[in-house]
This record gives C-alpha cells, structure tokens and sequence, in this order.
C-alpha cells in the first residue's frame, strides 16, 4: 500500500521541523519523518544543549509557520554583539568592540533559544496542523525519481509517494547521498564544548565572542535561571584540548571557562552537562535533483560563529516556500528544484567561505597573527559605514527592522 502526500521531509531536527511547520501552515500535505525523536526536556539524556539565535530576517518565517507566538516567550533578545580580542601575553581583554543593533535598527539582531526548547515547541505546533504527519522512529531509506513524482521507502517499508522531497536529514543526508550529490567538506581539528553558565554579572542582553586562539568562547544570553543571569557557551578548541576540559572535575573547569571568558561576567558557574560537538564546514555541491531539494545541514554546515548556520536554513526555507506557493499543484516540477538551487548555492557557498576565513583568524595561535587580527578588528569597527555594512551583511538582509508581533 501507497501512501500519497505533498511534500516529505527528511529530518526531524530544528531546521526540518520548521519546514513541517511553515508547509503544514501553507496548506500543503506534510510528512515529515526522522530515525530518532526528538528530545525535548532539557536534563534528559541526549538533549541538545546547544542555543540558537534567530536573527531579524527569520523571524517572519518562524511568523507564518505558527511558531513565534510560542517561541518569542521563551526568547532572550540579542541587542549588541561584542566581539573582545584577548590574544596578548595573558587571557585579558585587550580590545572591546560593540555592534549594536540600534545603530541600524530598531529591533535587537535576533533572540536566542535552547535548541530543546525549540523541538518541544515546534512538535506541539504540529499537533495543531491536520495536514502534517510527523513520524518520529522512522526514517528515509531510498528512492526513485520519476517526472511526475518521487517514491520514497521508509525504514518501516512505508512507501511515500510525494511530489517533492525535502532533504533536511543532516551532514550526512541520506537524500543527499540517494541523489548522487557529493560534498565537499573541511575539517579543522575542531571541537565544541557546549553547555550552560551562570554568572554574578548580568549579560545585558550582549552576546560576546571572546577571541584567543583554538577558535571562538561565544557567550550568548538566557533568561535568568533560578533567578541568576544565564548564558549560553560554545567553547570552541582543538580536539585534544577539548578532550583534556570535558574530563576535568567541575571546579576545575569552573576555573579554566572563567579564565577563558576573560572575566567579563565573573566567575562563570557550569549550570548544565558538557556536550561535545565536531566542528567542519561543508557545502554540497548542488541544492536540487529531481522531484528534490537539499536545505539546512544536508546542504551546508558551518562552523557555530555569527549565528549563520541555522539562519541560512530559514533562508533556505523562506526561498523554498515561496517557489513552492508559486506552484501549489505541484512543488516538486523544475522551476521550484531549479530555481532553488540557482536561488540559494551562490549564497551559500558565499557565506561558507566567510565563516571558513573567520574561524581560521579565530584559531591563530602565533602572537603575531593574534595581533594581527586585533589590528583588523580595530580597523573594521572604527570605520563607521564599514561596521553598518557589516552588520547588515551579518543579518543577512539590507538591516530593515523585523520586530516580531506578539502573537
């Protein structure tokens, strides 16, 4: 027995439970199918505890997909970037730089948000949609591709007949490897320490990038927890040394992150498990086959600097939606395939490289390239149209104002 629908998507992660939502929420016949569920308490074994900052121009796609009202309550804002450069002698801050939001806009750059919060929120939404079908413990086993539609096999021996098939399943999509479509991928002897702090000294509402060597201490807001201003930290080091600060004792480390984060909250309190997460970029190198299209991870990945990763999914998925309303009879024909992958790979493969050339100055470890990335930074922020320039650039969009409504 054949089942038939719309659209089938591949993942059941934060970008393809967004597209569940925003295409249950279009109208369009929805399955959307995943190995593994989701975990969505926040002690629970497995749990991701990484963060995700929605920046301005995603926020009307998580608007139409029925999530920001559900979202939005749980959201810290992220009013100014601060970027500190602490590569002399010692781990102090030796250059301060802010971008404020309101210097070209009248929202904050984006709001952050545990990832488990999200698929807690995201699979209620899709309780409320009678044209979604989210099928956790099953996932996409092969296909094959005919003019006018796509039959896909499930891990269960479901068949899905579909006309358009969503590969958001991942680094290593099984969509995309059913398609032939291979990618290229660069390693960095990188890690990420991901977990959760409190701190004596209130965030204000600054995310701030603390740059030595090894890669990027991130430390972005949360809603106070248990009445103690919180945060977010993505500790990004080689591989051995990440291996060296997961096994120490918890003062130990207490000690060490503080140290790391130059003091610019106090003395940092660990609040959460430590989980351990690689650190690559990857682009595939086309978005599209036939009756298919690769979005989010399955497409590209990035290391976790300026919140682009998640955000480009969104733009993805913004583009992807669009093309499709624009043949609600049939969103799987060439000129939504096609016209997606023209739409998006340039961008992409753009913002890849970016973030590649960032992460590298981030992990210089001789003094004299530290000091070089200083000097540049310097520079970069004191001239005025340059920083606005790059802010917009960082938004991803011309800087207009996406103040969310309350839903």
């Amino acid at each position: 027995m054949r089942e038939t629908t719309d659209i089938l998507i591949s993942g059941g992660g934060v970008a393809g439970l967004t597209a569940a939502c925003a295409f249950g929420s279009a109208g369009f016949r929805v399955i959307c199918v995943d190995p593994a569920p989701p975990i969505t308490e926040r002690d629970a074994e497995g749990a991701d505890l990484r963060t995700t900052a929605f920046l301005q121009p995603s926020i009307p796609v998580l608007q139409d997909a029925g999530l920001w009202s559900r979202l939005e309550p749980h959201a810290a804002p992220l009013q100014v970037m601060r970027i500190i450069d602490a590569g002399g002698e010692l781990p102090e801050a030796r250059l301060i730089k802010d971008f404020n939001a309101a210097d070209i806009s009248d929202a904050p750059f984006g709001w952050n948000l545990p990832n488990w919060l999200l698929r807690r929120e995201m699979v209620a939404r899709l309780s409320e949609l009678p044209t979604v079908s989210f099928r956790p413990g099953t996932g996409f086993a092969r296909m094959l591709t005919r003019d006018t539609e796509a039959l896909v096999t499930l891990t269960d021996g479901t068949r899905i007949v579909a006309k358009l098939v969503i590969g958001a399943d991942g680094r290593t999509s099984p969509v995309r490897e059913a398609l032939g479509i291979a990618a290229s991928t660069t390693r960095y002897g990188q890690k990420a320490l991901a977990f959760a702090v409190t701190h004596l000294i209130p965030h204000d509402n600054v995310s701030t990038e603390v740059h030595r060597s090894g890669g990027p201490f991130t430390l972005v807001p949360l809603p106070d927890r248990d009445g103690h201003p919180a945060s977010a930290v993505v500790w990004m080091e080689s591989g051995p040394e990440v291996a060296r600060l997961s096994a120490l004792s918890v003062p130990e480390f207490e000690a060490e992150m503080t140290a790391r984060s130059s003091g610019i909250l106090g003395p940092l309190t660990l609040v959460s498990r430590r989980t351990i997460w690689p650190i690559i970029s990857q682009i595939a190198d086309r978005l599209s086959g036939p009756r298919t299209v690769l979005m989010a991870e399955a497409a590209h990945v990035l290391p976790p600097i300026g919140a682009q990763g998640l955000n480009m999914s969104l733009a993805d998925l913004a583009v992807l939606l669009e093309l499709a309303q624009s043949h609600p009879e049939d969103p799987g024909v060439p000129a939504v395939t096609e016209a997606f992958h023209r739409a998006r790979h340039l961008e992409v493969k753009a913002r890849v490289t970016g973030i590649d050339l960032l992460n590298r100055a981030s992990m210089a470890k001789a003094p004299v390239l530290r000091d070089l990335r200083a000097k540049a930074l310097d520079a970069l922020y004191s001239a005025s149209p340059v920083r606005h320039t790059l802010m917009r650039a960082g938004l991803g969009a011309s800087g207009k104002s996406a103040t969310p409504t309350r839903g």
